[in-house]
């Protein structure tokens, strides 16, 4: 059997396959079945591709596979739009583009600039400036903009952001205060990096059973989560089950 048939039967038969799951109509079946290839085509088309433009994570793939290929291409397109037209929202979207890439003295500037007048306490933009002064490895600055972040959005509420404030907290050598922090944030925190950072300065603070204890628990909340989950948070789970094995007994 030529690879091209192959190709076709196997084409066929996931279409199939996505019709029956789907609870798409089944004169679907019928007409993948009769007309190969051009039923294929036109079943992607009408019934596949609308819902690859619809699905999130569709959309984070395809977002994701074009940053690879190029990754400059929406900091380039959110230059151009500044550019054209010096407004808050599209020094926003430069701020947050050039944070992405990583030129966190970009952001940082960006981020300074967009922060003056009705903006000057915006919480989004005091976010993304703690996080390009973090990534400029200025943690104490950072903590210092999360800290007017707070006082003056007392009802903002951001895990990402709670995870930086722990972070800056303990490169500034406050670990007693960190370990609050970590604590507080790794209860209610949408992944396991906190939880893990927090069993890391458990154990750098000599807190070794209770160490142990939040990377267990780590594997466990993994081991009974859904696939999709395992796969985005793969490297925590592997750095818990990495620190797990060497870590000493109390």
């Amino acid at each position: 059997m030529s690879p091209l048939l192959l190709l076709s039967f196997a084409l066929q038969i996931a279409c199939c396959v996505h019709v029956a799951r789907t609870g798409r109509p089944l004169y679907w079946v019928f007409i993948l079945l009769v007309f190969s290839f051009l039923a294929v085509i036109i079943y992607f088309i009408a019934e596949i591709l609308p819902d690859l433009r619809h699905n999130p994570s569709a959309r984070r793939t395809v977002r994701n596979l074009r940053n690879r290929i190029d990754p400059e291409r929406d900091r380039r397109d959110a230059a151009k739009l500044l550019k054209a037209s010096d407004t808050p929202e599209n020094r926003r979207r430069l701020a947050e583009e050039s944070l992405r890439s990583g030129d966190y003295a970009q952001a940082a500037e960006l981020y300074e600039h967009a922060l003056k007048g009705l903006y000057a306490t915006d919480p989004d933009l005091m976010l993304g400036l703690a996080k390009a002064q973090f990534g400029l490895g200025d943690a104490q600055k950072a903590r210092t903009t999360l800290d007017a972040l707070i006082a003056a959005n007392p009802g903002f509420r951001s895990a990402d952001g709670h995870l930086l404030y722990a972070r800056a907290v303990e490169d500034s050598g406050d670990l007693a205060s960190a370990l609050h922090e970590y604590e507080t944030v790794a209860q209610g925190y949408p992944g396991e990096e906190a939880r893990v950072r927090y069993a890391l300065l458990l154990r750098r603070d000599g807190q070794l059973a209770r160490a142990r204890d939040v990377l267990q628990d780590v594997l466990d909340r993994s081991d009974a989560a859904p696939k999709y989950y395992q796969r985005e948070q793969r490297d925590w789970i592997e750095a818990a089950r990495r620190e797990l094995a060497v870590l000493p007994r109390a």
